[in-house]
């Protein structure tokens, strides 16, 4: 493994979001509170996390920031595209996530970010429209019509550098295919419209083809395709995806660890989600759904490992629901049933009930992903960002790989990248030189 030093984070850096909903203007009117001193970045990584390094017995406990180069809160622009004209202070406003009276205190420079015309089809999905779209053309067309609407971004912000992090609706369930093996094939398809690319994949494509580092925030494929990956490579791009961890996933990713480790059997894992938000509008449709569950079913399955414990894990009944309920708004609710079994087969229960907050769970992620994909760009890390799997429920990963959904494993692997960028030694915890002789 070769040294990696980052560049240092000079000038401004742009954070440019398609989908200017709930999770993106929470996102970015807690950005600038907090740089206004209105609030504290909790839930924050990149602000808030300190790292050890080197031996226990040096005590040196920094925080992450003052490790790796990251860009400053006060450096950063924010941008994006949405269906709706609304601008991030009435979008925010609408979202009814945060508080009206902190909103109204930043109501200017909020109000001064509108979205750019978005690229969508209703047809990915079905229950969202609104008149803020690109119209016309190939959805190569479209594609560069983005990249020229990030140009301009760029040039009107004086933006020095430029990540993306998807914030929009989950799409319709599509399966990889022709279309998605190689770069040729994939520009192909989108020169004849081919329907295996959804809006999502014309912002990813956009985005690498201009080396911008591209972060998914949702359950689609997006950029988790062969050839987007190749294209990454080609033009030396930091990516990561899929899908937010923020309530009911980060929650199991918790517990089943902590399961497995003590070798308790699992019987059956109920899950229901109710919210209503636009997602849970989106969610509502069984197509949009069945994007979200795959993303959802998988976490169990590679945690505890069935095919290697079949008398704990192997006949486990795990469901899945979401539930769109409007009363609720953004204010989700994940209940959780686990039947347990432990010595001699005696069974136990666990109940969770998780009064969660959506957006305000996601906000910190989209922060850390475009911060630390920031960081991999300058310290020419290209491809997938397998280290950054902590904020996401169905990570990418290379192909024959599996992905690691271990909260802490995943958390571990975040901060040894970040003392490998740092020029600081890797930590295994062995821990046995401190009792030699």
């Amino acid at each position: 493994m070769g040294e990696v030093k980052a560049t240092p984070a000079t000038g401004k850096l742009g954070i440019l979001i398609p989908g200017l909903g709930a999770v993106a203007t929470t996102f970015i009117a807690g950005c600038i509170a907090i740089r206004e001193g209105l609030g504290q970045p909790i839930g924050s990584i990149t602000q808030m996390a300190t790292i050890r390094l080197g031996k226990r017995t040096e005590n040196r406990k920094p925080h992450i920031k003052d490790v790796v180069p990251l860009a400053d809160l006060k450096d950063i622009v924010f941008g994006g595209w949405d269906l709706f004209e609304d601008n991030v202070y009435e979008a925010a406003t609408n979202a009814e996530v945060l508080d009206q009276r902190l909103l109204d205190k930043i109501k200017d420079e909020l109000s001064a970010i509108k979205p750019m015309k978005a690229v969508f089809d209703k047809n990915y999905v079905k229950r969202l429209d609104g008149p803020n779209v690109k119209t016309g053309g190939t959805k190569m067309e479209l594609a560069e019509a983005v990249m020229a609407d990030i140009e301009k971004f760029k040039a009107d912000n004086g933006c020095e550098r430029v990540v993306m992090v998807w914030c929009g609706s989950t799409e319709i369930y599509i399966e990889e295919g022709d279309v998605h093996q190689t770069v040729a094939s994939l520009e192909e398809g989108l020169r004849n419209n081919d329907e295996g690319i959804a809006p999502s994949m014309i912002y990813a494509y956009a985005a690498l083809k201009m080396g911008i580092p591209y972060a998914n925030g949702a359950p689609n494929l997006s950029c988790d395709v062969p050839a987007m990956v190749e294209l990454a490579k080609q033009t030396g791009t930091p990516i990561a995806g899929k899908d937010f961890k923020t309530g009911q996933t980060l929650m199991k990713t918790v517990l089943a660890p902590g399961l497995k480790a003590r070798y308790l059997g699992i019987a059956g894992w109920f899950s229901t989600n109710i919210l209503g938000n636009r997602d849970g509008a989106v969610l509502d449709d069984p197509d949009n759904f069945k994007t979200k569950e795959v993303s959802k079913l998988g976490v169990l399955e590679e945690i505890l490992e069935p095919e290697l414990h079949p008398e704990l894990y192997g006949d486990m009944y795990h469901k899945v629901r979401i539930n769109y309920y409007p009363p609720r708004g953004d204010n989700k609710e994940g209940w959780d049933n686990i039947d347990i079994t432990g010595w001699l087969g005696y069974p136990m229960q666990i109940k969770v009930d998780f009064l969660c907050r959506d957006s305000i769970l996601a906000a910190p992620l989209v922060l850390d992903l475009a911060l630390f994909l920031d960081l991999a760009k300058r310290a020419e890390m290209k491809g997938i960002q397998e280290w950054l799997s902590f904020y996401l429920k169905s990570p990418q990963v290379a192909k024959g790989l599996y992905p690691q959904h271990d909260l802490f494993k995943q958390f571990e692997k975040l901060k040894n990248v970040v003392r490998h960028i740092g020029g600081e030694e890797i930590i295994n915890h062995l821990g046995l030189d401190y009792y030699e002789e």
